[in-house]
């Protein structure tokens, strides 16, 4: 992933304009001339994500400041390690310090919840899927940081697969007939059943996946001898760091978890100033 794609540029564009607007008044009282080198340090054992994210809050203020990474995204951190030096005017590194931080707490807390997920059923062949249930405006980003966590990409949003669910089959009457008219559409298909009996009837159906909507893991078991791998079965619906072993244990191909994005604890980095000097 690279500084100038669209997605990061916006949504670092957005953030600042939300907190600096026409400009950072408390750091306008320092000198223009006044050089900082700042050390950031993470004060929680994580899986770091969202350097880019970073990088562009202080290229758009300021790109002459640099930034030395001492970590990468995907790397496990450990409490008190320091993740990057970074060095130019100190008007511009307040300025940007906290926009940049949330990037990296908020990103960095998915790619953490997202690895403890993974690290629970790293015996098994199930994948964990994330869902929709992203931050308002940071689907790609949190969607990345799933990525670097381990997890893996359900559909980006309502474009990009079909994803039929009770209420699609209400409006058109069966599942037969829902899935005939998604099948104009050409794209990959994955069709929602609330029970064994719905399950049934979508085996019979040409779509690419099936998803267990709150299935138990007993049911799950059922539903994976019925389909007989003939299909990808993903099981959807109060999954929890506490149960995920179990559902994957069925034997299920896939586990989405809508937790994995909005369930998240902020992970905590410091930002601290520790060389200051003037230049003329």
């Amino acid at each position: 992933m690279a500084r100038k794609n669209n997605e990061i540029i916006e949504n670092v564009k957005i953030a600042l304009h939300e907190d600096v607007k026409g400009g950072d008044v408390t750091a306008d009282i320092i000198d223009n001339h006044t050089i900082a080198e700042a050390t950031l340090t993470c004060r929680d054992n994580a899986v770091l994500c969202g350097i880019d994210w970073f990088d562009e809050v202080f290229h758009q203020i300021d790109d002459s400041i640099v930034v030395k990474w001492q970590a990468t995204d995907g790397d496990s951190i450990k409490h008190n390690q320091v993740i990057c030096v970074v060095k130019g005017s100190a008007n511009s590194i307040l300025t940007g310090e906290r926009t940049a931080i949330n990037f990296l707490q908020t990103l960095s807390a998915v790619s953490t919840n997202v690895a403890e997920f993974v690290t629970r059923i790293k015996n098994k062949k199930t994948k964990i899927l994330d869902t929709r249930k992203t931050l308002p405006g940071l689907r790609y980003a949190q969607k990345y940081a799933v990525k670097i966590g381990g997890g893996t990409n359900h559909r980006h949003g309502l474009y990009d697969e079909i994803l039929i669910k009770e209420n699609h089959i209400l409006a058109l009457g069966s599942i037969e007939a829902t899935v005939k008219k998604a099948k104009e559409k050409k794209l990959p298909i994955t069709i929602e059943v609330e029970n064994l009996k719905q399950l049934q009837i979508a085996l019979e159906t040409d779509v690419d996946r099936i998803m267990l909507d709150n299935f138990s893991p007993p049911e799950i078991c059922k539903a994976v001898a019925l389909a007989k791998g003939s299909i990808k079965l993903e099981a959807s619906g109060n999954t929890t760091i506490e149960n995920v072993h179990l559902i994957a244990g069925t034997g299920v191909d896939y586990i989405s978890v809508g937790a994995l994005t909005k369930n998240i604890k902020a992970i905590d980095f410091s930002m601290l100033v520790n060389l200051v000097y003037i230049s003329r």
